[in-house]
Protein backbone atom coordinates (compact mmCIF):
# COMPACT_ATOMS: atom_id res chain seq x y z
CA UNK A 1 0.00 0.00 0.00
CA UNK A 2 1.47 3.83 -0.86
CA UNK A 3 1.56 6.52 1.39
CA UNK A 4 -1.06 8.52 1.18
CA UNK A 5 -3.04 11.98 3.04
CA UNK A 6 -5.57 11.18 5.20
CA UNK A 7 -6.40 14.58 6.04
CA UNK A 8 -4.85 18.14 5.42
CA UNK A 9 -5.63 21.85 6.44
CA UNK A 10 -3.12 24.89 6.22
CA UNK A 11 -1.94 23.92 9.46
CA UNK A 12 -1.48 19.80 9.64
CA UNK A 13 -1.23 16.41 7.31
CA UNK A 14 -2.28 13.37 8.59
CA UNK A 15 -0.74 10.60 6.12
CA UNK A 16 -0.43 6.91 6.34
CA UNK A 17 3.55 5.60 6.07
CA UNK A 18 3.72 2.32 4.90
CA UNK A 19 6.25 -0.26 6.18
CA UNK A 20 9.86 0.21 4.59
CA UNK A 21 9.49 4.35 4.37
CA UNK A 22 10.94 6.45 6.67
CA UNK A 23 9.69 8.71 8.93
CA UNK A 24 12.19 11.41 8.05
CA UNK A 25 13.93 13.13 5.40
CA UNK A 26 16.84 10.93 3.81
CA UNK A 27 18.92 11.77 0.92
CA UNK A 28 18.68 8.43 -1.05
CA UNK A 29 16.00 6.41 0.90
CA UNK A 30 12.24 6.80 0.75
CA UNK A 31 10.54 8.94 3.52
CA UNK A 32 7.85 10.81 4.15
CA UNK A 33 8.88 14.55 4.38
CA UNK A 34 9.79 14.18 0.48
CA UNK A 35 6.58 12.00 -0.33
CA UNK A 36 4.15 14.74 1.22
CA UNK A 37 6.73 17.37 -0.73
CA UNK A 38 4.89 15.86 -3.91
CA UNK A 39 1.41 15.27 -2.37
CA UNK A 40 0.54 18.83 -0.63
CA UNK A 41 3.13 20.47 -2.12
CA UNK A 42 4.66 22.05 0.79
CA UNK A 43 7.56 21.03 3.20
CA UNK A 44 6.35 19.45 6.33
CA UNK A 45 7.52 19.55 10.23
CA UNK A 46 7.95 15.64 11.62
CA UNK A 47 6.67 15.88 14.89
CA UNK A 48 7.14 12.04 16.51
CA UNK A 49 8.17 8.80 14.44
CA UNK A 50 7.24 5.68 13.65
CA UNK A 51 9.91 2.96 12.99
CA UNK A 52 10.99 1.99 9.39
CA UNK A 53 9.74 -1.67 9.41
CA UNK A 54 6.53 -0.09 11.06
CA UNK A 55 3.13 1.13 9.00
CA UNK A 56 0.69 3.74 9.81
CA UNK A 57 -1.15 6.80 10.81
CA UNK A 58 1.54 9.94 11.16
CA UNK A 59 1.13 13.51 11.85
CA UNK A 60 2.70 16.63 10.48
CA UNK A 61 3.01 19.91 10.57
CA UNK A 62 2.66 22.28 8.14
CA UNK A 63 4.09 25.40 10.37
CA UNK A 64 6.38 26.38 13.10
CA UNK A 65 3.52 27.23 15.34
CA UNK A 66 1.39 23.78 14.81
CA UNK A 67 5.16 21.82 15.57
CA UNK A 68 5.60 23.55 18.70
CA UNK A 69 2.07 23.36 20.00
CA UNK A 70 2.06 19.39 18.67
CA UNK A 71 5.13 18.80 20.11
CA UNK A 72 4.00 20.27 23.21
CA UNK A 73 1.31 17.58 23.17
CA UNK A 74 3.25 15.04 22.44
CA UNK A 75 5.48 15.76 25.50
CA UNK A 76 2.38 16.21 28.09
CA UNK A 77 1.08 12.67 26.50
CA UNK A 78 -2.29 14.04 25.19
CA UNK A 79 -1.55 12.55 21.88
CA UNK A 80 -2.88 8.85 22.17
CA UNK A 81 -1.40 6.00 19.69
CA UNK A 82 -3.33 2.78 19.34
CA UNK A 83 -1.32 -0.05 17.50
CA UNK A 84 -2.54 -3.32 16.19
CA UNK A 85 -0.10 -6.58 16.31
CA UNK A 86 -0.27 -9.63 15.72
CA UNK A 87 1.79 -12.00 17.97
CA UNK A 88 3.15 -15.51 18.23
CA UNK A 89 1.38 -17.11 20.97
CA UNK A 90 -1.89 -16.54 23.63
CA UNK A 91 -1.75 -13.38 25.35
CA UNK A 92 -4.17 -13.08 28.29
CA UNK A 93 -7.67 -11.58 27.31
CA UNK A 94 -6.44 -8.16 28.88
CA UNK A 95 -2.77 -6.70 30.12
CA UNK A 96 -0.30 -4.28 30.90
CA UNK A 97 3.36 -4.63 30.46
CA UNK A 98 6.02 -2.64 32.11
CA UNK A 99 9.95 -2.77 31.58
CA UNK A 100 13.38 -1.69 31.32
CA UNK A 101 14.59 -0.53 28.07
CA UNK A 102 18.04 -0.55 26.76
CA UNK A 103 18.77 0.54 23.42
CA UNK A 104 21.75 -0.34 21.78
CA UNK A 105 22.68 1.77 19.11
CA UNK A 106 25.50 -0.26 18.14
CA UNK A 107 23.14 -2.74 17.20
CA UNK A 108 19.61 -1.39 16.36
CA UNK A 109 17.99 -3.55 19.31
CA UNK A 110 15.90 -2.82 22.32
CA UNK A 111 16.68 -5.41 25.17
CA UNK A 112 14.43 -5.45 28.56
CA UNK A 113 17.06 -5.32 31.52
CA UNK A 114 16.60 -5.69 34.92
CA UNK A 115 18.22 -2.79 36.59
CA UNK A 116 18.58 1.06 35.83
CA UNK A 117 21.58 2.52 34.50
CA UNK A 118 22.67 5.16 32.26
CA UNK A 119 20.48 4.87 28.80
CA UNK A 120 17.53 3.00 30.27
CA UNK A 121 13.98 4.23 30.12
CA UNK A 122 11.01 3.22 31.85
CA UNK A 123 8.35 1.16 28.99
CA UNK A 124 4.91 0.60 29.58
CA UNK A 125 1.74 -0.09 27.16
CA UNK A 126 -1.65 -1.82 27.76
CA UNK A 127 -3.76 -4.52 25.97
CA UNK A 128 -6.03 -6.17 24.13
CA UNK A 129 -6.45 -9.03 22.74
CA UNK A 130 -8.94 -9.40 20.46
CA UNK A 131 -8.59 -12.62 17.91
CA UNK A 132 -6.73 -16.04 17.93
CA UNK A 133 -5.86 -18.36 14.92
CA UNK A 134 -3.45 -20.89 14.22
CA UNK A 135 -0.95 -20.53 11.42
CA UNK A 136 0.51 -24.17 11.24
CA UNK A 137 1.64 -25.00 14.36
CA UNK A 138 2.01 -22.09 15.68
CA UNK A 139 -1.17 -20.33 17.34
CA UNK A 140 -0.99 -16.21 16.79
CA UNK A 141 -3.54 -13.34 18.16
CA UNK A 142 -4.10 -9.82 17.46
CA UNK A 143 -3.86 -7.42 20.05
CA UNK A 144 -4.42 -3.77 20.08
CA UNK A 145 -1.84 -1.94 21.79
CA UNK A 146 -2.18 1.46 23.70
CA UNK A 147 1.25 2.84 24.32
CA UNK A 148 1.83 4.57 27.64
CA UNK A 149 5.46 5.39 26.64
CA UNK A 150 7.41 5.63 23.53
CA UNK A 151 10.47 3.98 23.33
CA UNK A 152 12.27 2.59 20.79
CA UNK A 153 10.87 -0.78 19.27
CA UNK A 154 8.70 -1.07 22.39
CA UNK A 155 5.96 -3.02 21.14
CA UNK A 156 8.31 -5.23 19.65
CA UNK A 157 10.67 -6.04 22.12
CA UNK A 158 7.93 -6.02 25.33
CA UNK A 159 6.15 -9.34 23.64
CA UNK A 160 9.04 -10.76 22.53
CA UNK A 161 10.73 -10.94 25.62
CA UNK A 162 7.38 -12.85 27.31
CA UNK A 163 8.47 -15.23 24.29
CA UNK A 164 5.40 -13.48 22.14
CA UNK A 165 7.14 -11.99 19.27
CA UNK A 166 5.36 -10.43 16.59
CA UNK A 167 4.72 -12.44 13.43
CA UNK A 168 7.57 -11.32 10.66
CA UNK A 169 9.87 -9.48 13.17
CA UNK A 170 12.43 -11.88 12.80
CA UNK A 171 14.88 -9.21 14.44
CA UNK A 172 13.04 -10.34 17.88
CA UNK A 173 12.54 -14.15 17.36
CA UNK A 174 9.64 -14.61 14.78
CA UNK A 175 9.44 -17.82 13.40
CA UNK A 176 6.66 -17.07 11.26
CA UNK A 177 7.40 -16.66 7.39
CA UNK A 178 6.15 -13.14 6.84
CA UNK A 179 8.06 -10.61 5.14
CA UNK A 180 6.77 -7.83 6.92
CA UNK A 181 6.38 -6.90 10.54
CA UNK A 182 2.77 -7.43 11.57
CA UNK A 183 2.47 -3.53 14.03
CA UNK A 184 0.33 -1.06 12.62
CA UNK A 185 0.06 2.74 14.53
CA UNK A 186 -4.10 2.26 13.29
CA UNK A 187 -5.21 5.23 15.20
CA UNK A 188 -3.94 8.49 16.75
CA UNK A 189 -6.29 11.09 18.39
CA UNK A 190 -4.89 14.36 19.58
CA UNK A 191 -6.11 18.42 19.44
CA UNK A 192 -5.48 20.69 16.43
CA UNK A 193 -2.79 22.75 17.60
CA UNK A 194 -4.07 25.72 16.10
CA UNK A 195 -8.30 25.78 16.29
CA UNK A 196 -8.12 22.88 19.76
CA UNK A 197 -10.40 20.72 17.73
CA UNK A 198 -10.96 16.88 18.91
CA UNK A 199 -8.95 15.02 15.88
CA UNK A 200 -9.11 11.18 15.38
CA UNK A 201 -7.60 9.19 12.02
CA UNK A 202 -8.24 5.37 11.81
CA UNK A 203 -7.30 2.94 9.45
CA UNK A 204 -6.74 -0.79 8.87
CA UNK A 205 -3.01 -2.61 8.46
CA UNK A 206 -2.08 -4.20 5.63
CA UNK A 207 0.61 -6.05 4.29
CA UNK A 208 1.34 -9.84 3.96
CA UNK A 209 1.72 -10.80 7.52
CA UNK A 210 -1.96 -9.15 9.05
CA UNK A 211 -2.98 -10.61 5.50
CA UNK A 212 -1.82 -14.23 6.57
CA UNK A 213 -3.62 -13.97 9.77
CA UNK A 214 -6.77 -12.95 8.27
CA UNK A 215 -6.36 -15.89 5.97
CA UNK A 216 -6.29 -18.39 9.35
CA UNK A 217 -9.06 -16.89 11.60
Amino acid sequence: MEARILYQDEYIAAAFKPCGVLSEAHDSLPNMPAILRELCGCEVNVVHRLDRTTQGIMIFAKTRAAAAKLSAQIQRGEVQKTYLAVVEGTPDEHGELTDLLYYDRTRGKSYVVRWERRGVKEAKLTYERLHTAQIGSVPVSEVRVDLLTGRTHQIRVQFASRKMPLVGDHRYGSHVPAEQIALCASRLRFAHPITGEPMQFEIDPAGDAFLLFQNHI
